[in-house]
């Protein structure tokens, strides 16, 4: 997959079949559009393209809003759209100029100017152009004047599908990890480095790994502990997550922490992936270490038994 980050980048393309959009998440609903336009560039001997927008336009036009939280990192979608098999990313810069481009601009200098557009494939609630005025109806009522074709993916489409970047992120936010999952088409992941933390898990038998996210934006699942799968160097492990402030041993500050099962190597600034399957129960603040302890085996032992049947 090559990546454009700009449109003065863009490569003249064979018979480009287009979409665009921010595709957070690239969940089953972003699918349907990904695997339909692969579907229409082999039948024409073409290449697909992805449009989308960095940074995510809420950051840009709302940004006394810190309540943004993504399914994906910028580097997370672009390695799950290359899995899509896109020929193409195109980046455009999102900012306030940007912002003020019409709907009629954006087709004509981007869509119909730059990249040359073949066929043009969207969902039928898509919008683009300042104050989000373009539309699949606008398109619709307009084709005549344009160069390319242009196919919608229809609501009766979506609506079976039923998934929504919003969704997701409500699933999660209430710790309905195996609903995400569900229209995520795959597991939800939290990818970090390993850093250094007070190491009292040590104390009580748990050595966990202290996982830094490196973007404040990335959407952190409901406080809790988790059933995980981890990797590491490429190498699978099993484990549980815990996230949360660690009230038992009164900590102030969100911590995501993985123990690791079976495993005490030494994981210090290594890269991490963590994968979860499973919420076991909510952050508790225990009366001692003794009594986290004991939860943390009941914990291990239930992780170990929803893992075992994947």
């Amino acid at each position: 997959m090559k990546i454009y980050e700009g449109i003065e980048h863009f490569e003249k393309v064979v018979n480009p079949v287009v979409t665009s959009g921010t595709f957070d998440g690239v969940h089953l609903g972003h699918q349907k559009i990904l695997n339909r336009i692969r579907q229409i560039a082999d039948e024409i001997n073409g290449e697909t393209v992805l449009v989308t927008f960095w940074p995510h336009p809420r950051l840009i036009l709302h940004p006394e809003e810190h309540n943004l939280r993504l399914l994906t990192t910028f580097e997370e979608k672009t390695k799950l759209l290359k899995g899509m098999g896109i020929d193409h990313l195109l980046t455009i810069p999102f900012t306030k100029e940007f912002s003020e481009l019409t709907s009629e601009q954006f087709i004509q200098n981007i869509l119909i100017d730059k990249i040359q557009t073949r066929k043009l494939v969207i969902g039928y609630d898509h919008r683009f152009g300042k104050n989000r005025e373009g539309s699949f109806d606008y398109l619709k009522a307009n084709i005549d004047k344009y160069s390319f074709e242009l196919e919608e993916i229809s609501r009766e489409d979506v609506d079976n599908v039923g998934v929504s970047s919003t969704k997701i992120r409500k699933a999660l936010e209430e710790g309905n990890v195996s609903i995400a999952n569900e229209y995520l088409g795959r597991d939800y992941d939290l990818n970090g480095i390993i850093i250094k933390g007070q190491q009292l898990g040590r104390s009580i038998g748990f050595p966990t790994a202290n996982v830094h996210i490196t973007h404040d934006y990335k959407l952190i699942p409901r406080d809790g502990a988790y059933a995980v799968k981890v990797k590491i160097e490429g190498s699978t492990l099993d484990g549980m997550l815990n996230i949360g402030n660690r009230p038992t041993v009164n900590g102030t500050t969100q911590t995501i922490e993985v123990h690791l099962f079976d495993f005490n190597d030494d994981l210090y600034d290594k890269r991490i992936c963590v994968y979860l399957k499973s919420y076991l129960r909510p952050e508790i603040r225990f009366s001692g270490l003794d009594s986290l302890q004991d939860q943390l085996e009941k914990d291990k032992a239930e992780a170990k038994r929803i893992l075992a049947r994947l």
